[in-house]
């Protein structure tokens, strides 16, 4: 029941922006916390970015301060990640979900590459 489908994922040089979108579907949306993941060849899947349920409070890896920015409009049951000044090191497949259930879709990957 509970999908996301995660889009705007791309290859783009490094210094670049892109901004990811999910659509999420099969719970309550806007009563939930949720969370962007990536994961990269060879590692661990790793949290990027927290935001509360109301868009109110966010949390977000230290790598990725200053340079990405989670959001969300409760009322398109969608959330974004603008990501600016990227790097070779953000390459990975990026993923949404909510935390407490770790459900997960295909994710959109993210290449940054000159």
């Amino acid at each position: 029941q509970v999908q996301f489908v995660e889009s705007g994922g791309g290859l783009v040089q490094p210094g670049g922006s892109l901004r990811l979108s999910c659509a999420a579907s099969g719970f309550t949306f806007s009563r939930y916390v949720l969370s962007w993941y990536r994961q990269a060849p060879g590692k661990e899947r790793e949290l990027v970015a927290t935001i509360d349920s109301a868009g109110a409070s966010t949390i977000y890896l230290e790598s990725v301060k200053g340079r990405f920015a989670i959001s969300r409009d409760n009322a398109k049951n969608t959330m974004y990640l603008q990501m600016n000044s990227l790097k070779p090191e953000d390459t990975a497949v990026y993923y949404c979900t909510v935390p407490r259930f770790l459900s997960w879709g295909q994710g959109t990957q993210v290449t940054v590459s000159s």
